[in-house]
């Protein structure tokens, strides 16, 4: 019914089930381990108003089980990625494998499903850091980037009356304020940037802009 794929491993598709509405997949080495994958087989459904809860349980120091909710699986989304990297030194939540003795060897952890009702589900909150941002890695790079230079570039933001009135000089608005950018002068064009928002930088954009001020610092070095 269900299924476990960890990246560079084998799909397991054959979970140790431990009670009528329980499974567990084992883990080994699972400290190598930054995301995992449970899905649904597509053979059998789930019942009409069930669904999976999915746990992952790891041995803390003393040897005890850890149980940490992940999230869901339905017959809706029959498939999700989860984060477990971060989870190895949280704090348990509330389970439904307490009975269940399960066998804890210090390397090897185990994901956990559990089918519920769908009511019972929606009342429970997996740990925040499991969730996968949906935004593929290099967006969300770009994104960071240049988050990081708006905010470098505004720092070099002055009023209009700090402001020195210079016929070489062009004046570009940007969130109701006005930033100075010379166009003969290669170092006040480095340090009074134009907003990201009005003209829509683009990585390139960025990489030509870091380039102009290191040389600038070279040159001011020698």
């Amino acid at each position: 019914m269900f299924g476990c794929l960890v990246a560079g491993r084998l799909v397991q598709a054959a979970p140790q089930q431990v009670a009528e509405d329980k499974f567990v997949f084992d883990l080994p080495d699972y400290e190598n381990i930054n995301h995992v994958v449970v899905f649904m087989l597509g053979t059998i459904p789930f019942p009409d108003g069930m669904g999976g809860s999915v746990y992952f349980c790891y041995p803390d120091q003393s040897g005890m089980a850890v149980w940490q909710l992940l999230g869901f699986v339905t017959n809706e989304k029959p498939s999700a990625i989860f984060k477990i990297s971060g989870l190895k030194s949280g704090k348990g939540s509330q389970h439904p494998f307490g009975a269940m003795n399960l066998p804890q060897t210090p390397t090897v952890a185990q994901i956990g499903i559990s089918v519920e009702l769908l009511e019972n589900l929606a009342q429970q909150t997996p740990v925040a850091s499991a969730a996968v941002s949906s935004v593929d890695s290099f967006t969300e790079f770009t994104q960071k980037m240049l988050d990081n230079f708006y905010n470098f570039a505004s720092s070099f933001a002055v009023t209009q009356a700090q402001m020195t009135p210079n016929p070489s000089e062009a004046f570009i608005p940007a969130n109701k304020q006005t930033y100075s950018t010379a166009l003969t002068d290669s170092e006040s064009t480095a340090r009074s940037p134009p907003s990201l928002s009005s003209l829509g930088a683009t990585v390139a954009e960025f990489q030509d802009y870091n380039m102009a001020y290191n040389n600038l610092r070279e040159e001011k070095k020698q």
